[in-house]
């Protein structure tokens, strides 16, 4: 066993078992590093990415390369979800080098940790049009003997790079034309046969689904709506959809949605499920209700621990030689299970035929919706209903004999911004889906968030880990201000309130926006200033910071918060329609900076039924730039006049839709209130939003 045996990180206890002497990311590292005045390999991984397994047991397990790695490098091992600052800037260092980046991330540093050359995969021998491992290693040791001070300047050089474009920072004026250019360019790589955006591979982009829903909800166009529908039924369709188990993986290596890479990440599914969850609510398919159904029985079954938390993601095989194989089938492994008649069905719909979509076994096919029900009736000659009730013995008996395989592994780590994340999405979902058990679970998350944090005002990054990243404190904040709207008790505010100052305390750069770490500067590249404004691969976190900002504005009426979020914004205005699929989170945070929100008031007592239902239609109501108050006494903060009165005259059931302080007549129950939620939409498309 190596130094990596005690690892908190999955990653890197599984390989502790290899003859490497790696070294954790820390001063230890570097200290060896330099003692030895020898150069240092880094690679950073992930315990969910394929390929990081493979360049593993290929090249980390194989005796000589060890053996070579040993004698002339120092070898740190970082694990990408554990220490997201040491990726993102070894990714952009890297990527200023080779001009391509991804997982695993393999680079070569000066021993005060610059980088001087590096790539990604790397195969020992050389193929796939790949340089050999071997011959890279040979090569990088001479470079750093023969011509060190080269390579060294080459370093302080990519580092200057780092330094100056790490910030993303180029100021400019907010307007709506800036959201507009945005949308235009995201409608200009929309793929109108597919779904989706671009060609392949195609990540799923559901910040841009949620922020052209928003705009259809205000300007009702016809292509809006197309790309919004055919990109999350193409998903849905997809193999990128697990038909069988709920949920989604990473992205599809295809234009078509069909092959996908099979990890499933808690933050793509967090985002994925409040996207259709957000589409059933404004468009009413119920298609995409059952894909939401989905993902959170995958949460429940899988990701779910019963005291609250979520893990962060499952892997996407069980060994080397495996790709995907938990998730596919050969026929021969579905006529196994189901009989004659729902194997034609279920083949046929799923497309289970003996040539399959994956190269490792071409017998092995990845299960996506080839044929809508109704053409598979027809095509079959039976009837609709009897095709449905085929397909759905075949989808159940296919489950069934899923779960004996031996499963892929679930990383159990819970990462504070994946777990806030899905928390705001699963208590979402159990509003929109009338489902108990989603909301239920994510309030026991939040609270044990909150629990865990030795800090009143900030979230560590793992249990019992290091605190001060910026995407932990933003999403925390914002999963906290949910909670506040969805059970109206002050507490939860107030704590949002707490970690959103704390974020302009600790993270405000004098350039302009929030950077993504604060505390010690840390070694090699760590006191490099990043201030992420993309949403890759998570929504980024000024973008998350700024729409907290402007919640904290109009829950709690204080214009400090307005302030920053304006301040926030300009930061990234110069370059914010650039962005396209990339600035979707910012674009919504402009969005709602620069129109006025919905406000759906609801006031009478905790033990109200009449009130607590009309919350509830609130609380499933969709409007963008909507905030929900649920108002139990005289305390309540940020209330238009109008309702303010209401409650000087006494609490009785009564709902306010309102927008500024002119606010609807009040609904004294719930057919009422939903009459008027039903018309605070749609806005006549030739209405422009009143900018505030």
């Amino acid at each position: 066993m190596n130094r990596l045996g005690a690892a908190a990180s999955a990653y890197l206890r599984s390989a502790a078992h290899q003859p490497i002497h790696w070294f954790a990311w820390g001063e230890d590292a570097f200290d060896a590093a330099r003692a030895a005045d020898k150069p240092i390999l880094l690679d950073i991984g992930a315990v969910w990415c394929h390929w990081c397994h493979v360049m593993d047991g290929e090249s980390y397990e194989h005796p000589d390369i060890a053996e070579f790695l040993n004698a002339h490098f120092v070898c740190i091992k970082v694990d990408r979800d554990e220490r997201p600052d040491v990726d993102a800037r070894y990714q952009r260092a890297v990527q200023a080098l080779t001009r391509q980046g991804g997982w695993p991330l393999t680079a070569f540093l000066t021993p005060d940790g610059q980088v001087f050359y590096g790539g990604t995969y790397f195969p020992p021998d050389g193929k796939y049009g790949r340089p050999g491992f071997r011959s890279v290693l040979g090569g990088v040791l001479d470079a750093w003997r023969g011509r060190r001070q080269q390579l060294e300047g080459q370093a302080l050089a990519i580092r200057r790079v780092i330094e100056q474009e790490g910030g993303e920072t180029a100021a400019g004026e907010l307007s709506p034309g800036l959201v507009d250019a945005g949308i235009e360019a995201m409608l200009g790589v929309f793929d109108p046969v597919n779904g989706g955006f671009g060609g392949q591979p195609k990540f799923p982009h559901p910040g841009a689904i949620r922020l052209l829903l928003a705009r259809w909800w205000d300007d009702p166009r016809p292509e809006l709506r197309q790309v919004i529908d055919r990109t999350l039924e193409g998903m849905a369709r997809g193999g990128i959809h697990d038909h069988l188990g709920g949920g989604f993986h990473r992205y599809s290596v295809d234009a078509e949605w069909i092959v996908p890479h099979f990890e499933k990440m808690a933050y793509d599914n967090s985002e994925l499920l409040r996207a259709y969850c957000d589409a059933y609510a404004a468009l009413g398919t119920e298609a995409y209700a059952d894909v939401a159904r989905g993902i959170v029985r995958w949460v429940r079954e899988v990701m779910a621990d019963p005291d609250g938390g979520y893990a962060a993601s499952q892997d996407a095989d069980v060994g080397l030689d495996d790709d995907g194989d938990y998730f596919t089938w050969t026929r021969e492994e579905a006529a196994a299970v189901l009989s004659p008649g729902e194997l034609e069905v279920a083949g046929a719909y799923f497309d289970i035929g003996t040539a399959g979509e994956m190269h490792h076994n071409p017998a092995k096919n990845v299960l996506y919706a080839a044929l809508p029900v109704q053409r598979l009736a027809q095509q079959l000659g039976g009837e609709e209903a009897e095709i449905v009730r085929l397909l759905g013995a075949a989808e159940a008996k296919l489950r069934a004999a899923r779960v004996r395989r031996p499963a892929p592994f679930v990383d159990r780590t819970r990462y504070a911004s994946w777990n806030a994340m899905l928390a705001s999405a699963m208590l979402h979902a159990g509003t929109v889906l009338r489902d108990p058990w989603p909301a239920e679970h994510a309030l026991r998350t939040m609270r044990r968030l909150r629990a865990e944090s030795p800090e009143p005002d900030a979230v560590p990054h793992t249990p019992g880990g290091a605190s001060g990243l910026l995407e932990d404190q933003a999403q925390a904040a914002g999963a906290a201000l949910d909670v506040y709207e969805a059970t109206g008790d002050d507490d939860w505010l107030a704590w949002a309130e707490a970690i959103a100052g704390r974020v302009w305390r600790d993270y405000r750069d004098p350039a302009g926006g929030l950077v993504d770490r604060a505390g010690p500067a840390g070694e090699g590249l760590l006191p490099a200033r990043i201030r992420p404004i993309e949403d890759a691969p998570t929504p980024s976190a000024n973008g998350v910071a700024g729409l907290v900002f402007s919640r904290l504005a109009d829950l709690t009426a204080d214009d400090t918060w307005r302030g920053r979020a304006g301040e926030l914004l300009r930061s990234f205005a110069g370059q914010g329609a650039d962005l396209r699929l990339h600035g979707a989170t910012y674009l919504m945070a402009v969005d709602r900076y620069l129109n006025p929100a919905v406000h759906l008031i609801v006031v009478g007592p905790r033990d109200d039924p009449s009130a607590a239902a009309m919350h509830q239609e609130a609380l499933r109501t969709y409007a963008p730039r909507r905030v929900v108050q649920r108002v139990a006494g005289a305390g309540a903060r940020a209330l238009p006049a109008a309702v303010l009165g209401m409650l000087g005259r006494g609490i009785r059931p009564a709902g306010y839709a309102c927008r500024g302080d002119a606010c609807s007549p009040p609904a004294a129950d719930p057919e009422g209130w939903r009459a008027v939620l039903r018309s605070i939409r749609p806005l006549r498309p030739d209405v422009k939003l009143a900018a505030r």
